[in-house]
């Protein structure tokens, strides 16, 4: 769990919107970015990802 904090600034928020957005995009038939069991579930191909920093958060100024 740090190691995924810290990939979004220490924000669960930014962790939980991050990794929802990834699993819609590869449920939708995005290429996934990690090596990871034919079986896994898309939310933790997504959780994978952030943890080896293949997708990140940007942060946007309003």
């Amino acid at each position: 769990m740090e190691d995924l904090l810290k990939n979004t600034n220490g924000s669960i928020y930014k962790l939980v919107t991050l990794a929802s957005r990834r699993a819609l995009e590869l449920g939708g038939g995005s290429e996934k970015l990690v090596e990871i069991a034919p079986n896994a579930k898309i939310t933790s191909i997504a959780l994978k990802e952030i943890i080896e920093n293949k997708i990140s958060c940007k942060e946007t100024k309003k």
